[in-house]
């Protein structure tokens, strides 16, 4: 259990921190503006998907497990493809492309690690309470 706690640790900072600072760019670099305006989206998209990092990121490190957090993971997965879709759409260097598509790997691996801890701990928690009621 140790070492699946130390890696889901690693992979959810690891990913949490870059979309911080995604986001944060968002809000800061005129660069990430024309970025967005090359890909095609609306200022305002910018400004949403910013905040929704945000949120997704505290809903992430949030000490609570079940649907909420499933769907944490899920807005993350949908967006990483998204982006991804969208660089190569537009013919952007395979960078662009690629990165998602890391972030995405290192989503997934905070995600497995994730439920074997979910897995690992409610059995645990349903035997204690078991004992309690008895």
């Amino acid at each position: 259990m140790k070492k699946t706690k130390i890696t889901y640790w690693i992979t959810t900072g690891i990913f949490s921190a870059m979309m911080l600072f995604s986001a944060t760019m968002y809000f800061t670099s005129p660069q990430m503006a024309q970025t967005f305006e090359h890909l095609g989206f609306p200022d305002y998209f910018r400004i949403e998907l910013g905040i929704a990092k945000i949120i997704g990121v505290l809903l992430l490190l949030a000490p609570f497990t079940g649907r909420l957090k499933e769907w944490v993971y899920a807005g993350f997965t949908i967006n990483m493809i998204s982006g991804s879709i969208a660089h190569a759409a537009l013919g952007d260097p395979t960078s662009a492309t690629l990165t998602p598509l890391v972030f995405l790997g290192i989503l997934a691996a905070s995600y497995v690690t994730y439920n074997k801890l979910d897995e690992e701990i409610e059995p645990t928690f349903v035997k204690q309470l078991i004992a309690s009621t008895s």
